[in-house]
């Protein structure tokens, strides 16, 4: 018999084995100061492109006020108790109430945490007779909702609505068998590439399979469509995802997120929500601070009017100099460029150290080998000049990685660490 932990101690996994160059400037940086398109790392001034905070509403100061003013009257306890036990309020259910007109659905519930409601709600809407067929590229909290399911599960290739077309046919097939269900899983936007799910073609698929559609809007929501409800109100197919989830932590620039839906699909939800009925409820004072930023969203159009002069301007500027961005269509600005690991660190540390230059890296395993991910959140709080400085800077560092400058200064590092 092996001792638990040998595997730890042999193999750190394929980031784990660069902890001891990495840790703390490339993973686990330290980002001080009040978010803001301009914050301090390791005591240096840099611009941020790295903070989820599209709208700008982590320090805007009718926000600050009402965080303060709700903890000082509630305090960070209160409710105490899980919702279905004793941490039930009105503020609670006031907030469903807006978010679900928001979005344009009957009913909506509240999740302490994105990540942790998402697993638990694609638990909850499969049973082993059923059958899932999501993204190949979904995020990790959509794959750790589908590890739970105990029935079988399809990928269909990212984006691609032939494979979706075949994988339902396979899915179609098992299910007439097993008796159950299909559900299909998308992102709104995919928070890598930025690239919005191809959520229309997905819905015209219900004219030829039955399924049901639940779409993770993380990225979408308060920053895609004419109120910013998100992307299936961009591609006019809203009324047509069954279970739409967003988060508070992109636009919201909280704690928290919601899934809504029907109302009888609601009420199943909330009492089968495994991480919700034997969770804490969320706290007072960010459900008072949601519902101020949910009424910002919807009376301050020039929050996402801002953001987008931003986006435009740096996703603009980085293709009329020749970068490449992918396919995006969202606000999410990933550059990708051609390099090994110890060349993405050099890069990296070059822009932070030289150039003032923060955002966040990118390489395998989450993309393939010899690519370099720079992946950039453009906010509302960013400045023309912020865009002009970075567009100088990435000039430079590909000057460099092209003429094998950062292959030079990581080959000490690649002996370093026997390869």
């Amino acid at each position: 018999m092996k001792d638990l932990f040998e595997k730890i101690y042999k193999d750190k996994g394929p980031l784990g084995k660069w902890a001891a160059q990495a840790e703390g400037y490339f993973v686990f940086p330290k980002l001080e100061g009040e978010i803001s398109n301009r914050m301090k790392f390791q005591g240096k001034d840099v611009i941020t492109w790295s903070i989820n905070d599209y709208l700008g509403l982590a320090n805007h100061p009718e926000v600050r006020k009402v965080d303060a003013e709700a903890a000082a009257q509630y305090g960070s306890a209160y409710p105490m108790g899980a919702r279905m036990m004793s941490g039930h309020t009105e503020l609670h259910e006031q907030l469903q109430n807006e978010l679900a007109e928001f979005v344009n659905k009957e009913a909506a519930y509240l999740l302490n945490f994105g990540y942790q409601g998402m697993v638990s709600t694609v638990d909850a809407l499969v049973s082993k007779d059923d059958i899932i067929v999501y993204d190949v590229d979904a995020h990790a909290c959509i794959i750790d909702g589908v590890r739970l399911h105990h029935g079988k599960r399809f990928t269909y290739k990212h984006n691609d609505i032939e494979s979706l077309e075949k994988n339902l046919e396979r899915a179609t097939k098992m299910a007439e068998t097993t008796g159950g269900g299909i559900l299909v899983i998308s992102e709104g936007v995919f928070g890598m590439r930025g690239e919005q799910g191809r959520l229309k073609e997905i819905v015209a698929l219900k004219k030829k399979f039955n399924f049901r559609l639940f779409v993770d809007d993380a990225h979408g929501f308060g920053t895609l469509g004419e109120t910013g409800a998100g992307a299936g109100q961009e591609q006019g197919v809203q009324d047509d995802i069954d279970v739409y989830f967003a988060t508070f932590a992109k636009s919201l620039a909280s704690t928290g997120a919601f899934i809504a839906a029907d109302q009888e699909i609601i009420d199943y939800l909330k009492y089968n929500l495994r991480s919700q009925m034997f969770a804490k409820s969320l706290q007072m004072q960010l459900v008072v601070g949601a519902l101020k930023r949910l009424d910002m969203l919807r009376t301050m159009p020039e929050l996402k009017q801002n953001l987008w002069k931003i986006v435009d301007a740096l996703q603009s500027g980085l293709k009329n100099r020749g970068f490449d961005i992918g396919t995006t269509q969202s606000c999410v600005t990933p550059v990708y460029l051609k390099g090994s690991i110890p060349e993405a660190m050099a890069l990296v540390r070059d822009l932070r150290e030289n150039h003032g230059i923060f955002c966040s890296i990118v390489v395998y395993p989450v993309i393939p080998r010899g690519l370099i991910l720079l992946r950039m959140i453009p906010t509302a709080t960013h400045t023309l000049q912020d865009v002009e400085e970075t567009l100088d800077a990435f000039d430079a560092i590909r000057e460099r990685l092209d003429n094998g400058t950062y292959k030079r200064m990581s080959a000490a590092l690649i002996a370093a660490m026997g390869e």
